[in-house]
């Protein structure tokens, strides 16, 4: 334990000896979490749509004042030609076009099928198909209240009302900070981690460590500690930060959030020690951890579903303990995930953190001898 201790304290020292070292092992996290959150939306606003219209008359009055009052559109752009619209697309201006024919009023007031056109940028795909289903929408609700049937319905038509479960707003934001927990902790915890051995390989004392008492899994031990409590106190700031500052609750047990969390930092630390002891200087180090930072944040289904992957990704995608977390943290924080669903997720995360570990003290071994 005097040895276990020792080794400790000299690598809290070498992360937090330097001010300019402890400024960025916070401040860049707190950034990160307000930039992320912010930038990272999922909604679709502040639209530029183009107009082209060769009909006058009330149905299309009232359609395009809908389109102009709608929160997600922040520009009508009225186009002259189908050249114009073409031209408008092309360049950027707009990311679609309303056409309406010249028949639209008059199929309106005669209370036939009336049809609208609309062109789309397809090289901005998923958001055109969101603009898309806001016009759509925005245009059925035009035709119901403008077209006043013939004669009222023998029945009374049935109404639907739709529940959010665990997200009543559909508030990106819910969905956000609990992902940026997982991914910015991930991030920090690697980029230390996998600086540890060859920040001593580059500076010379890689072979004291070699002729030192200590053994290896003392030696791994004390190099995973830092980094280990580097993750819980971010992970700690942010499960503050998330209630007070943007208002997405906690439902959870925090009694499950944390041996999760310690979990979760295992299986990065084992990431970033075999990154860390297969490189010889930091800058190989620092490219091996944005090497695996990638396809870790990619394949834990943030920024796309997994079941959108191709079958071969997503068996791939088993081996990544963001995907994991992700899943425990969004449910703590959003639903109160039971005790026996956040196990689910953590057993796989606990046979990662052991290859992985296993894995580092093999190739840290080998490198000694």
């Amino acid at each position: 334990m005097r040895r276990l201790r020792a080794m400790i304290v000299k690598e809290m020292w070498a992360v937090l000896r330097d001010p300019k070292s402890r400024i960025v092992l916070v401040v860049p996290p707190l950034l990160q979490l307000f930039i992320f959150t912010f930038a990272t939306t999922l909604d679709v606003r502040n639209v530029d749509l183009g107009l082209l219209t060769r009909s006058q008359g009330p149905a299309t009055t009232e359609l395009v004042q809908r389109l102009e009052g709608s929160p997600y559109i922040r520009r009508i752009v009225l186009l002259s030609s189908e050249r114009a619209l073409q031209r408008a697309i092309d360049e950027q201006k707009v990311i679609g076009a309303v056409v309406i024919t010249q028949g639209f009023d008059r199929d309106v007031a005669a209370r036939k099928p009336a049809t609208i056109g609309l062109v789309l940028d397809g090289r901005r795909s998923n958001a055109a198909q969101i603009v898309g289903g806001y016009v759509q929408q925005i245009a059925g609700r035009v035709g119901a209240d403008v077209a006043t049937p013939a004669a009222p319905p023998p029945i009374v038509p049935g109404r639907s009302e739709v529940s959010n479960w665990y997200n009543p707003a559909l508030d990106y934001v819910w969905f956000t900070i609990p992902s940026l927990i997982a991914i910015i902790v991930m991030v920090a915890g690697l980029s230390i981690t996998s600086q540890s051995v060859a920040r001593e390989r580059e500076l010379g004392t890689f072979d004291q460590l070699m002729v030192s008492p200590l053994r290896v899994h003392e030696i791994l031990i004390g190099k995973m500690i830092p980094p280990l409590l580097i993750g819980l106190f971010n992970a700690t700031v942010y499960l503050i930060l998330g209630p007070l500052i943007f208002g997405v609750p906690f439902r959870g047990s925090l009694l499950l959030f944390y041996p999760a969390m310690l979990v979760y930092m295992l299986a990065l630390i084992g990431v970033g020690m075999l990154v860390s002891a297969a490189s010889k200087t930091q800058q190989q180090a620092f490219l091996g951890s944005f090497l695996a930072t990638t396809p870790l944040m990619l394949l834990s289904g943030y920024a796309s579903p997994i079941d959108n992957m191709p079958g071969w990704l997503q068996t791939i995608t088993l081996a990544d303990p963001v995907r994991y977390f992700i899943i425990i943290v969004q449910g703590l924080f959003l639903k109160a995930m039971p005790a026996w669903a956040v196990l689910e997720q953590v057993w796989p995360m606990v046979i990662i953190a052991i290859v992985t570990l296993s894995a580092a003290a093999f190739l840290f071994r080998a490198r000694m001898e």
